[in-house]
């Protein structure tokens, strides 16, 4: 579909937790286009997970250990990022979380705590990779991230991380104002709710997941490759004056007025 596209392209990924990861389907998709891989996992249980997936890309990755919870760990990684190539082209933010407890319940019982981790993790994390990632874009880039609608709405059961992603919305924003002159470019994908490992803290997904299906233009649900596919659009030049945008792949559910 898209051989080559990203050829001699430098891609860094963050977020693969499992092969139903929407990290891993980038992956995969940037890989088929033809990018170098780096992909970045939390910790030693989720790099198990990590290398038992590398064999179903064509070339083997730089593999990098990175929790974005501490500076430190985000400076090494890029560091060895540097260390192995000239520049990096593309950097895939895919991370989201929240302690359970803020999943649950009624939204104004969050605590201040769960409130700074889910904003923290989620939202702040893309600025301290953005600014990361920018001495390596030598040629400018892009840097895309994952947000939901409910964002804009309120979702039952979604609670804080709706603010969160409300959170890393206004950051794309901001962030592509301010690296838009070193050509670097800063988008979000609005995707449809898929059922994911990150997805599962959220209570009835298996319903809204129906729900969406249902109630979208489309009358169908999002996939993790219908999401890899517009990563790819925005990794590539096919998107080269797109920036600041928050891209739906959601069926047309967000058009919806009931």
């Amino acid at each position: 579909m898209y051989e080559g596209l990203l050829a001699g392209k430098s891609a860094l990924v963050f977020g693969v937790a499992n092969k139903n990861s929407i990290a891993w389907a980038i992956a995969r998709a940037l890989d088929r286009a033809g990018a170098r891989l780096a992909i970045a996992y939390q910790n030693e249980r989720l790099e198990e997970r990590v290398r038992k997936l590398v064999p179903e890309l064509s070339q083997e990755p730089l593999l990098l250990q990175c929790d974005v919870a501490f500076d430190d760990q985000i400076e090494a990684a890029f560091r060895a990022v540097a260390e192995s190539w000239d520049r990096l082209d593309v950097l895939v933010h895919s991370l989201a979380y929240a302690p359970r407890p803020a999943m649950e319940g009624a939204f104004v019982d969050t605590t201040r705590e769960d409130f700074r981790v889910a904003l923290d993790i989620s939202a702040y994390s893309l600025v301290a990779l953005a600014r990361a990632a920018r001495p390596l874009m030598k040629e400018g880039g892009s840097i895309l991230t994952m947000t939901y609608y409910g964002s804009e709405k309120a979702v039952p059961n979604y609670n804080v991380m709706g603010v969160a992603k409300a959170a890393l919305e206004a950051c794309v924003r901001y962030l592509a104002a301010d690296l838009g002159p070193q050509g670097i470019r800063v988008n979000a994908i609005s995707a449809g709710p898929i059922n994911t490992l990150a997805a599962r803290g959220v209570r009835n997904l298996t319903d809204f997941i129906k729900t969406h299906a249902e109630r979208s233009a489309l009358k169908r649900s999002i996939t993790q490759e219908d999401v890899a596919h517009a990563a790819v659009y925005l990794a590539s030049d096919m998107s080269a004056n797109v920036t600041g945008e928050v891209l739906f792949v959601d069926a047309g559910y967000h058009i919806m007025g009931v």
